[in-house]
């Protein structure tokens, strides 16, 4: 990347994700070092640059894992991953009590949300219950543990040998003050109620700090000078955020990855506990990040390759698959708005906005002979955006302000017809920026180059270029209205069901 946000190239490996079913998920953080190392490795390989004009490396990564660390820096067990429950009977003794309000003792609730903006999740997806997962489930881990570290400070760590922690990585363990946003340090009284001890909790720093210079080792293994620097980064929503172009206050961005969010920076923090949303620490020092996070987005669209549509059993006929999500977004953009009736609920995995609900689940509504493999593919996507319009009321309410354009990022962006669907049923303008999948590592380029001097983040704007702007198509107003009244039916008169089917099964996130 330029420090300007141009991307000169890019690789991609993946990390095998391991699932369990009592809820754990699970990655080795040691793969995640050697994918870097093989990639590094690849992209500096291709001679686009000249190694001396290599001046800083700055990460961005998955937020709200585990890794627990000894003295040496060395992982104790895999990383415990965003999606993993397996804290969440823990947690209960620190969040709950006699007099219960939302599932949360009141006076521990206030605290939280008075000096974070935010809480624990029940669910027990965050490193608040990993933790506490790793201290009674594993006793002799905990001993051992050095520091608790997430993804991004883990990477850090190989990279500078610090242990530290940014002021959005931290965030989730929910020990912090974070009433002012350009200096987030930790709280002597959630420490003393988070079970954890103080001592296993890093040092924090800004995201734009510049924490090191390369370890010799690493720089010697990747042929760069010592010298280069390494600047903290931010975990995917902030850096995204940044990666987007929507910088200024209330500018909007919509993320489409295998989650989603809608998110918006402000100068202020609060929290709407109704509709789980609130404002928090971010990569810009003195601004909170405004976040509506959408469990599953994209993730359907793979679950409909790779479960349904191409499922490797005998009915599979191709020996190699094609890049079957252009094939769906042409099949996609033939069908009628509205996909002929059927309607789809992405909640394939729970949600966590606008309602909080562990137990709820995906499904295919109103279907009949008459309908084809192409209104349900129509019916995904159109799904994904109708929970986006669910997030949209409240997360427009919490600004004060309706949004008056959106900027669309994430490998969901690179879908024109999703694009315009979006712009539809959210009726509002959708600026696709270009090169969409690359908005985190962009936004890793800009906060890098932030912390170098470079620029300011007032700049970003205008480095930020847009492939095409979709306005809403007025013939599908109401189309998507009716639907969207339906969908939003079809959670409130079902969410029962769900509760009963999943909660005694294992099964809720």
């Amino acid at each position: 990347m330029s420090t300007h946000g141009k991307v000169l190239a890019w690789e991609f490996e993946g990390v095998e994700t391991l699932l369990f079913p009592n809820g754990g998920a699970e990655q080795d953080a040691q793969a995640w070092w050697n994918a870097f190392l093989r990639v590094s490795k690849r992209l500096i390989a291709q001679g686009l640059v000249a190694l001396e004009q290599i001046v800083a490396i700055c990460c961005s990564t998955q937020g709200e894992c585990t890794v627990p660390v000894d003295a040496e820096g060395r992982p104790l067990m895999n990383a415990i991953l965003w999606m993993d429950a397996r804290g969440r009977e823990h947690l209960k003794a620190l969040t709950g009590g006699r007099v219960m309000v939302a599932g949360y003792h009141p006076l521990r609730l206030w605290r939280w949300i008075r000096l974070t903006g935010g809480a624990p999740s029940l669910s027990g997806k965050d490193p608040a219950a990993h933790m506490l997962y790793v201290k009674h489930e594993h006793p002799d881990t905990y001993e051992k543990t050095y520091k608790f570290l997430n993804a991004l400070d883990y990477l850090n760590l190989r990279l500078t040998g610090r242990f530290v922690a940014t002021y959005d990585s931290i965030l989730t363990s929910w020990v912090t003050d974070n009433r002012d946003a350009s200096n987030v340090v930790y709280s002597d009284a959630l420490l003393r109620r988070c079970g954890v001890a103080r001592e296993k909790f890093p040092e924090i720093v800004k995201c734009t700090d510049v924490i090191g210079t390369l370890r010799p080792e690493v720089a010697a293994e990747l042929g760069l000078r010592t010298d280069v620097a390494v600047v903290a980064g931010a975990i995917d929503n902030s850096a995204a955020a940044v990666g987007s172009g929507a910088v200024r206050d209330y500018a909007a961005h919509l993320y489409i990855g295998t989650s989603s969010w809608l998110a918006a920076h402000v100068p202020f923090k609060k929290t709407d506990i109704l509709s789980s949303l609130a404002s928090v620490p971010c990569a810009i020092p003195g601004r909170y990040l405004l976040t509506a996070l959408q469990a599953t987005a994209g993730g359907n669209l793979t679950f409909l390759r790779d479960k349904i549509l191409y499922h490797k059993d005998e009915l599979l006929q191709e020996e190699r698959l094609p890049d079957v999500y252009k094939i769906m977004d042409r099949i996609a953009e033939r069908t009628a708005a509205g996909s002929h009736g059927v309607l789809y609920t992405p909640w394939i995995y729970g949600e966590r906005a606008p309602v909080e609900d562990a137990t709820v689940r995906a499904a295919i509504y109103n279907l009949s002979l008459e309908n084809s493999r192409a209104d349900i593919i129509r019916a995904v996507l159109e799904g994904v955006a109708f929970n986006t319009r669910w997030l949209l009321r409240p997360f427009e309410k919490f600004l004060r302000r309706s949004l008056e354009c959106i900027n669309i990022v994430g490998g969901g962006a690179a879908s024109n017809v999703w694009c315009q669907i979006f712009a539809d049923v959210l009726n509002r303008p959708v600026r696709q920026v270009k090169d969409p999948i690359q908005a985190n590592v962009r936004g890793a380029a800009f906060i890098a180059a932030v912390g170098l001097g470079v620029i300011s983040y007032g700049d970003v704007p205008d480095h930020t270029e847009y492939q095409r702007e979709y306005q809403p198509t007025a013939a599908h107003r109401a189309t998507y209205d009716t639907c969207f009244r339906e969908f939003v039916s079809i959670y409130q008169h079902n969410r029962g069901i769900y509760r009963r089917l999943n909660s005694s099964r294992g099964l809720s996130r």
